[in-house]
């Protein structure tokens, strides 16, 4: 695939591009939960020109000149393309690997786009890419509603150019429950493929079947006791990440998610570390402390799907059910595969601290990678 751009990019010219015609389409639809899907075909010729992704001035576009110039495009498409609902921004937002394509002899490059939008009004979209360049650029929208009581269900073929740089694409009411779904599911889905967030989980429940006497790890012969001290984790961790979260999905807090991403890393290296070095026995506190720093991420990942700008409080309701769903998930497999193995010795002295050392080396390893 790789080859084929190359080959693509190269073969077609700036220099034989500048008689053509300057066209760019939009294809698209809204479904019932605010959720809009784009894809963006831009001409190459054009981005040239707007950006002047042609670095050595060669006259020939290659792949590598297009991803060198990435942010400078990403920049340019995001400040003239513009989603808006009940006059209301959308959350618009670059959402998949770029590709190449060819439309009447010329090489086109497909941006992948998404935004959430609000649940009710008229979809408007302005578009404002190119003109200065091309003033007869023309961008032909196809684009699909399927929202139940939309006026506009179904698809529809626009077109828009200097002249009109506005268009209503839909209008209707979305659906709250479909969105309170959607967003469940991505929360389960986020904790069950977050590794940092399992490996933080694994190393608190590790010890939490065991009691600490003689400078050993001993197996916990109270049940309850057992059942008590995985309440008491599992709840400080909730109870932390749902404030970070909801702090900053309502704009109260905005930390830098590079060194938030830092800090998660670092959390399950010393909490897999108190394991080997027991410092900390009452695992509650530690466990809200750095369940603060779990939440700034979970926050991340949710702004990253987008918000709609009316229901910011049941989405991240929903969002963080879904985030408790999957942990809990994980507790009900775990727990009890612990509980069975801790009057072992070999589990208390050998596999309690490898696999704890395993998890702070590679939590080690994210802390440098991430920095």
């Amino acid at each position: 695939m790789r080859f084929y751009l190359l080959i693509l990019l190269g073969v077609f010219s700036l220099s034989t591009q500048a008689h053509q015609l300057s066209t760019a389409y939009l294809s698209g639809e809204l479904d019932a939960t605010g959720k809009v899907q784009l894809d963006l075909q831009s001409r190459l010729y054009d981005l040239e020109r707007a950006v002047g992704l042609d670095t050595n001035r060669d006259g020939e576009l290659l792949w590598g000149e297009v991803l060198d110039n990435a942010e400078s495009l990403e920049t340019y498409l995001k400040s003239r393309i513009n989603l808006r609902r009940d006059d209301r921004p959308c959350n618009l937002s670059f959402a998949g690997p770029w590709k190449v394509d060819e439309h009447y002899g010329e090489a086109y490059l497909i941006t992948p786009l998404q935004a959430q939008c609000p649940l009710s009004g008229d979809l408007t979209l302005t578009y404002q890419a190119f003109y200065d360049q091309q003033p007869e650029h023309k961008l032909l929208v196809n684009f699909r509603s399927d929202e139940p009581g939309s006026s506009d269900t179904g698809s529809s073929h626009r077109v828009m150019d200097r002249n009109q740089q506005e268009l209503i694409l839909g209008g209707g009411e979305g659906s709250l429950m479909l969105t309170i779904k959607d967003f469940v599911k991505e929360g389960i889905i986020h904790i069950w493929i977050g590794l940092d967030h399992i490996l933080f989980l694994v190393s608190l429940l590790l010890t939490s079947v065991l009691m600490r006497a003689s400078g050993h790890w001993q197996a916990e012969v109270s049940v309850r006791r057992i059942v008590t001290n995985a309440v008491w984790i599992v709840t400080a961790f909730t109870l932390a990440h749902s404030v970070t979260l909801t702090a900053t999905a309502l704009g109260w807090v905005q930390p830098s998610s590079r060194w938030v991403e830092v800090a998660i890393a670092l959390s399950v290296a010393l909490a897999a570390l108190n394991n080997v070095f027991p410092v900390v026995t009452q695992l509650s506190g530690i466990t809200f402390a750095f369940g603060l720093i779990h939440g700034f991420g979970f926050a991340g990942v949710l702004g990253e799907l987008g918000v709609p700008a009316d229901q910011v409080l049941p989405t991240v309701l929903a969002f963080n059910l879904g985030v408790e769903i999957g942990q809990l998930a994980i507790v009900l497999v775990l727990l009890p595969c612990l509980m069975l193995l801790r009057h072992y010795l070999w589990f208390r002295r050998i596999l309690v601290p490898a696999v704890s050392i395993l998890i702070a080396a590679l939590a080690i390893y994210w802390v440098i990678t991430r920095i």
